[in-house]
């Protein structure tokens, strides 16, 4: 009998500079996280479009400033894909009572 397999080790994520970007359909309101380094410390800097100034989360440890990102862009997408369900809901009710109204 084989042994079984080893677990794949995976390489740690560099954490700085790792970064992700939220849902949206416009760059201009689309937010986006970012770890940087600064002297041994790791900040989180969310933008939202491409010119704002950063909203600094910090000091923080390696591990935990990942997590954050994650988390935010996780939370965004979850609200974003609501948003639009809601509003893809809204249509089809909207379309069903513009329908109905025009029989007589």
């Amino acid at each position: 009998m084989a042994p079984p397999p080893l677990p794949v080790a995976h390489p740690p994520i560099e954490a700085h500079g790792y970064c992700k970007t939220g849902p949206g359909p416009m760059a201009a309101i689309r937010f986006k996280w970012t770890v940087r380094l600064d002297n041994g410390d790791y900040y989180v800097d969310e933008t939202i479009g491409e010119n704002s100034s950063p909203l600094v989360t910090g000091p923080l440890d390696r591990d935990a400033a990942i997590q954050l990102v994650d988390y935010r862009e996780s939370e965004a997408r979850r609200r974003f894909e609501q948003l639009k369900s809601e509003m893809s809901g809204r249509s089809a009710g909207a379309n069903s009572v513009h329908k109905d109204s025009s029989v007589v």
